[in-house]
């Protein structure tokens, strides 16, 4: 029998779980010490985490983040963005939409500038934020 690729790869979270579980938890460690919890149960800022660690958990080769920013305090949204880049960091490529212009920008490689849906501006996250025209849009600068 011909095992396909995808097959090989649940195979290989399954094996992977607790380990996989250790590390969302050190990613973020309110949802460990909220582990028995009904997800429900959890703060806007929690159940976040909880979107994003049961995306984690099959290993994916990319994960898609909408909006993941959205109602969180500031202070969530820096950390937020820095566990974003952790796991991109660990080879997870990360598809990212998100209004919030400079937290995306600073962690992206590149990035696609929309109006209308139509891509206005695309290049690295750098030259995006240092381009005026992106900072006077969109950055208030």
């Amino acid at each position: 029998m011909i095992r396909n690729k995808y097959a090989i790869r649940r195979e290989e979270a399954k094996e992977a779980y607790d380990e996989t579980l250790g590390w969302i938890f050190s990613l973020f460690p309110t949802l460990a010490k909220r582990k028995e919890q009904k997800a429900q149960t959890l703060s806007g800022g929690e159940q976040q985490m909880l979107a994003i660690g049961r995306g984690l958990v099959s290993l994916p080769r990319l994960l898609m983040l909408d909006e993941p920013s959205l109602g969180l305090s500031p202070l969530l949204v820096s950390k937020l963005f820095q566990i974003i880049r952790e796991i991109n960091s660990g080879g997870t490529t990360v598809l990212l939409v998100e209004q919030n212009v400079y937290h995306s920008l600073a962690i992206s490689n590149t990035g696609y500038v929309l109006e209308n849906g139509e891509i206005r501006l695309s290049g690295s996250g750098n030259k995006l934020l240092s381009d005026d025209r992106i900072r006077q849009a969109y950055l208030g600068m």
